[in-house]
């Protein structure tokens, strides 16, 4: 299991390629909502009494990054086959329950898809503003 940050997965999952393969995975990001009625005494101590620091995650789930959100919780981005999801949600019952609620969104890494839609989008205003000059010329000309 690695912690902190790692390197971006590609759109499609695993390590390239279709998204297609035994290698594929998923992003999952977690929200961990603080069960208010507790401080954080009493979540420490929950979490501590269900295990929750050698439970989780999972073998075989990476955690991508983990944020404390102040006022929220924390959320939790983790890498993972699809056939492990499973195993994820069964360790936030056993052990994230009763300390926080939960919210779960599959995720993907934007930062790829950005830099294509902003590449294009300078492509065609640059191709727009060489079209327009065009035009100019062609009306002077004229």
């Amino acid at each position: 299991m690695a912690t902190g940050r790692v390197n971006r997965p590609s759109l499609q999952g695993g390590h390239g390629g279709d998204g297609v393969g035994s290698d594929e995975t998923i992003l999952l990001t977690i929200f961990l909502k603080h069960d208010q009625s507790k401080n954080l005494e009493g979540i420490q101590g929950h979490l501590a009494a269900t295990g929750w620091w050698e439970r989780f995650p999972p073998k075989g789930v990476e955690i991508v990054s983990w944020n404390v959100v102040m006022g929220i919780g924390q959320i939790v981005t983790l890498r993972l086959p699809p056939h492990l999801i499973n195993v994820v949600n069964v360790e936030i019952e056993r052990c994230a329950w009763g300390a926080f609620s939960t919210e779960f969104f599959p995720t993907y890494d934007f930062i790829p898809v950005r830099e294509r839609l902003a590449r294009e989008w300078r492509e065609a205003k640059q191709g727009g503003a060489s079209k327009a000059k065009a035009r100019a010329a062609d009306r002077r000309d004229a």
